[in-house]
Parts: structure tokens; C-alpha cells; sequence
């Protein structure tokens, strides 16, 4: 199922190239108290939600996708995680450019450990990217997202994948500079997620998925999920070994080579197999 979040917070599942109308669905919420548990209360209660969308999908309205404004399918994560220099040709890459990548952290990706970027810097693919900085580098970087589905503590590489809700398209936005890594990447609306959310039982394999970035119709990024240096259960299992990870939660598994600059004006178009597509607008910030 493609759960989303669209044009007024309403929520939607996206098929067939329309999106349907499941707003009453979230009736089937627990009331929500202060103070609230950790996470996002619909990724927790996915199944209930799931249930409740069954009953109204035959009668629900719809309309094309394409006159959709798409927000980011995760509405309240309480962190974003992101694995850096996941992929092998992105390592060789970042090594060769020194002048450019030269905020980069040097060693194997467990030295440099994971990093967090703030959850105020999430945004959907229709919200599109704000460059704050625009006399420095800013940069795409196109990931699978990985959304938690309930909590999760020191869990076991071979149980990972039990607890994800479902998969995104993600774009780890960054400010090339000496900042550390989690500020510069942290910038409102840096973090990118959409066009929906695919629950993961819909996905066969995410480990084996192509991915491909464009910015203005040049291809800059293109491989398989396949090439991941540490894979997702992994990384699930190591982000648990150090804190708790709730229900909403994201993954950004990493990136692959093709990093590059973004301007005002430029147009990404993100694909990931079996996730769907995304195009995202760069603008300038306003103030």
C-alpha cells in the first residue's frame, strides 16, 4: 500500500496514478494524550490505519496524482538517521575531489559512526528545497529512506527488518563547509521524503532496488541498493545499539556517486524500483 500525505495534511493512498481520499481512516487513532509517547501515532497504529483504509477504498473520491501537492509521508519522525558514505563509488569519489569534499570524515563508516539531522528539516518532495546559503555549496544526495515501524532497542541484524513500517525516497541534502556534518545537513527543508510511503510488505527485496537521480534532465546518480557497503537490517540493528528507535523514525541509508551541486531554479527527479518517483524544485530561501 502507498500511504501519503497530501495537499492539506489530508491523508491519501496513491494507486493506479490517482489518489484516494482515506481522511476518516484516522478515526481509527487512539486519542492522543500529553504527554504523548514517543513517535508518530499513524506509523504506530499502521495496521489499525491499514484496516480502516480496506473499508474505505471502494467508496473513497480520488483524483489524478499528478494535481496533488505531496507532502512528506512521515508527519511527526522524532529523529532522521543518516549513514554516511555507504556506497564504494561514493567513498572513491569523495577521496578523489578532496577540494570539494573536504568536510568529509576519513576511515570505514563504523569509525565515523552515524549521524542525526533534525526532523525541522523535513519536508515533501512538492515543498521542495530552500538553499539558505546560496553563495556556498549545497548538494543532493539520493538515498533510500527507511521508516521505522515500532520500537526498537538493541535489536538482532536477522530481526531488523521486522520493524520497518515501510520505504521512501530520500534526499540527504548538505552544506559542503568545516560545520559539523549533522548542523550542515540539518537546514530547513534539507531533508527530503516522498513522494509516499511503501509498506514493506509491498517491497520484495530492498536490498535490491535501482535508483537514479536527474537534476534539470542530466542523470548524476544511478545504482542498486544492492551496493551498500553496510546493508539496511544492519544499520537498523547498529542505530539501535545506541539509542531507542520509535515508530517514525528514519533511516537515510546513504548515498551513491553522482553528488553534486544544486542551484535556484534546478529541478531533481528521483526514482526508486518498486517506490515510485519524485521531483523536487531548489529555490532560494526567502529572508
Amino acid at each position: 500500500m502507498n500511504i501519503c500525505w497530501y495537499d492539506q495534511h489530508q491523508l491519501g493512498v496513491v494507486a493506479d496514478g490517482r489518489v484516494y481520499a482515506v481522511g476518516g481512516a484516522l478515526a481509527a487513532l487512539p486519542t492522543a494524550r500529553y504527554p504523548a509517547a514517543p513517535g508518530d501515532l499513524l506509523i504506530a497504529h499502521l495496521d489499525t490505519v491499514r484496516a480502516a483504509i480496506e473499508r474505505l477504498l471502494p467508496n473513497a473520491p480520488s483524483k489524478p496524482a499528478s494535481e496533488v501537492r505531496f507532502l512528506s509521508p512521515v508527519a511527526n519522525p522524532g529523529k532522521i538517521i543518516g549513514v554516511p558514505v555507504n556506497y564504494a563509488d561514493h567513498v572513491a569519489e569523495a577521496n578523489a575531489d578532496q577540494a570539494t569534499f573536504t568536510d568529509r570524515y576519513k576511515g570505514p563508516i563504523r569509525e565515523q559512526g552515524l549521524f542525526l539531522k533534525a526532523a525541522s528539516a523535513l519536508v515533501g518532495p512538492s515543498e521542495g528545497v530552500a538553499l539558505r546559503f546560496p553563495e556556498r555549496l549545497s548538494h543532493h544526495e539520493m538515498e533510500l529512506g527507511v521508516v521505522i515501524g515500532k520500537t526498537a532497542a538493541n535489536v538482532a541484524q536477522e530481526d531488523a527488518l521486522s520493524y520497518v513500517a515501510g520505504y521512501a525516497i530520500a534526499l540527504d541534502m548538505t552544506v559542503r563547509g568545516p560545520e559539523d556534518r549533522s548542523l550542515r545537513k540539518s537546514l530547513d527543508s534539507y531533508a527530503v521524503l516522498g513522494p509516499w510511503l511503501v509498506t514493506a510488505d509491498a517491497i520484495g527485496d530492498a536490498q535490491r532496488l535501482d535508483i537514479s537521480l536527474s537534476v534539470n534532465g542530466e542523470l548524476r546518480q544511478r545504482a542498486s541498493t544492492a551496493e551498500m557497503i553496510i546493508g539496511i537490517a544492519e544499520q537498523i540493528a547498529w542505530a539501535s545499539s545506541y539509542y531507542t528507535l520509535h515508530p517514525g523514525d528514519i533511516i537515510m541509508s546513504g548515498t551513491c556517486a553522482g553528488v553534486g551541486q544544486v542551484l535556484p531554479g534546478d529541478v531533481i527527479d528521483c526514482a526508486i524500483e518498486g517506490v515510485g518517483e519524485m521531483r523536487v524544485a531548489v529555490r532560494a530561501a526567502q529572508g
